[in-house]
């Protein structure tokens, strides 16, 4: 998954296959100048499996091929390491770097310290807060609209390490310094453009002023912007930035209260972040609000569709969870005395409750536990909640899938090319091989397969993510093969891995993992929620498989044998097979 090319390399670097030209040194990770704020680093790379690979003098471990990945300790600043094989030699530079804010020397704020650094918006009474970074034992202190703020240094506090230390088990905070910190936070009761506020310190009998980075507005909530969403499906988050948690997706025309700015970023009333660019203010609008009364149905041959009239297009979100769905109306009275639903393939029972003042809850209990698929959109000012019914297993032994429809995504391709091996053989080219195998694989038990690419062309997440929204395939399944982050443990972990977001895509993650871990006796790495573009459409289950390590010496040779290929096409094609059959 993790692309390592920038490469330095000695010799001959291979994209399309694993035999070496001539006897060569490669290290296709780090390139010289590497700049990290790991801890530690590990090296790629292969060399003729005769002689000893020395990396400062030291030899190191490496499988029969010749493949090696150890893993170096690093310090900050510049990090020298010399990798030779017999008379061919290559130095590498790797920087180490600070992951916290160093202090500034003399009487200045760190740089880049000082928030919010972007404008902003709030409510009148809404808490806003400030931060500066500055040596210690200083008296710091923000101004604004004539009033001082004090900011006050910080008790120390744990700093948590990024959502990628999960993949490595090594996501334990650990103790960041706070000296230099210092923060401090008001409210403002009125409507007002405040401008920039400016920071103060003092120190040594020296005092310096410095302006904010960005302008802080308090709404009228009289006068509060509605914002529109323009594109298909806008991205709702838990915060402004795309570093927070992605909610459930707004569809095109939700119209929503605009609460607060934060650089590009709105938050909306119900309490979720959309990037501007997304929506469109409507001048004049007034904050949308809704009743709902009657609740209508209409079944077709492959889906039930439940239609809500409103007045305006509201926010909405949907939880899943076994044999239940539960959607969520915002801004939203429920008038709701009658609601039609005859006998169904899929829904048993549908419930509603007003949880809070403008807040209707509808669950839709179902008949079976696996679920299939939804899509959400508005027409017009009704919104309709598409659910996907089961698709029908085959009659005969030997076509078990001939009515399924599968979409097989060969992950990365073009300039997009996925994590490199130690011999510089891209993961590109192993996912398109691999799901060409499988393809055919599935093919022979009677499913109809759709490619989101056959050759080696970039097609970007969207367009995956289109393929499966437009083909609603009874599953979807993105191919990869897996590397580490810089401080992952390369010469050790290896192994199987599937990664889920929605829920109706659990139980297959689950158990294509436990059926190719134990048919092919492979290594497990894992099962994963992970919040991937290929693991969240809603409209079919959808898995991205990690067949095996491309960092890992020993994993590579069999991710490279076209033998083993087969081996794993078939059996995740007949592990897929199974998994229907189960939850028939």
């Amino acid at each position: 998954m993790k692309n390592l090319l920038g490469l330095v390399i000695l010799g001959c670097i291979l994209t399309s296959s694993v035999t070496l030209a001539e006897p060569s040194l490669i290290v296709v990770f780090p390139q010289t100048n590497y700049q990290t704020s790991a801890q530690k680093i590990f090296f790629l790379g292969t060399a003729p499996p005769d002689g000893q690979v020395l990396i400062n003098s030291k030899p190191i471990t490496r499988s029969k091929a010749g493949h090696f990945s150890p893993s170096f300790p690093l310090q900050l600043g510049e990090n020298l390491f010399t990798v030779r094989y017999h008379n061919q030699e290559l130095k590498i530079k790797v920087i180490g770097l600070n992951a916290s804010p160093e202090l500034p020397q003399g009487v200045a704020f760190a740089k880049d310290s000082l928030t919010p650094a972007v404008d902003i918006a709030r409510l009148p009474g809404e808490v806003i807060c400030f931060t500066a970074i500055t040596p210690p034992n200083a008296n710091v202190s923000v101004i604004l609209a004539n009033q001082t703020i004090a900011l006050l240094p910080q008790p120390q506090q744990a700093q948590l390490p990024s959502n990628l230390a999960a993949l490595t088990g090594q996501n334990q905070p650990h103790a960041q310094s706070s000296v230099g910190n210092y923060q401090g936070c008001t409210t403002v009761a009125t409507a007002a453009d405040l401008g920039k506020p400016q920071f103060q310190l003092k120190l040594d009998g020296k005092t310096i002023t410095q302006p904010g980075s960005g302008k802080i507005e308090i709404l009228s909530r009289a006068q509060l912007p509605v914002s529109e969403v323009t594109v298909e499906s806008g991205v709702a988050r838990t915060g402004p930035s795309t570093d927070h948690s992605r909610l459930t997706p707004l569809p095109k025309g939700t119209r929503a209260t605009v609460t607060g700015r934060e650089g590009e970023w709105l938050r909306l009333d119900y309490g979720a972040w959309i990037n501007s660019k997304e929506t469109r203010i409507l001048p004049g609008a007034v904050p949308p609000q809704t009743i709902i009364r009657s609740v209508g149905y209409r079944q077709l041959p492959s889906a039930t569709e439940i239609v809500f009239p409103l007045q305006v297009p509201v926010p909405v979100s949907v939880q899943q969870s076994e044999q239940t769905l539960a959607l969520t109306l915002y801004n939203t009275t429920a008038q709701t005395d009658i609601i039609r639903l005859d006998d169904n393939p899929l829904i048993n029972r549908l419930d509603w409750q007003q949880e809070a003042p403008g807040q209707v809850k509808y669950t839709f209990n179902l008949k079976k536990a696996q679920q299939w698929g939804y899509k959400l959109r508005y027409d017009g000012t009704t919104l309709v909640l598409a659910l996907r019914h089961p698709p029908k297993i085959g009659n005969t032994r030997r076509k078990l899938l001939a009515n399924f429809k599968i979409v097989l995504d060969p992950g990365h391709g073009g300039k997009e090319s996925g994590a490199s091996g130690p011999t510089g053989y891209l993961e590109k080219d192993v996912n398109l091989v691999v799901s060409k195998l499988l393809r055919d694989e599935l093919v022979k038990r009677g499913a109809t397969v759709v490619m989101t690419r056959e050759d080696d062309k970039e097609v970007s997440l969207v367009e995956r993510q289109a393929i499966i929204s437009q083909e609603e395939p009874a599953i979807a399944i993105s191919i990869h093969h897996n590397s580490l982050p810089d401080d992952g443990d390369a010469e050790k972990i290896k192994g199987f891995a599937a990664f889920w977001y929605q829920p109706q895509a659990h139980s297959l993650a689950i158990f294509l993992q436990t059926y190719v871990v134990k048919k092919l006796g492979k290594p497990s790495y894992g099962v994963f929620w992970d919040n991937l573009a290929l693991t969240r459409p809603t409209a079919a289950p959808s898995v991205l498989l990690e067949l095996g390590f491309m960092s890992n010496p020993d994993e590579f040779e069999q991710v490279v044998n076209p033998e083993e290929q087969k081996k794993m096409a078939k059996a995740i094609a007949q592990g897929i097979t199974e998994w229907f059959r189960s939850v028939q």
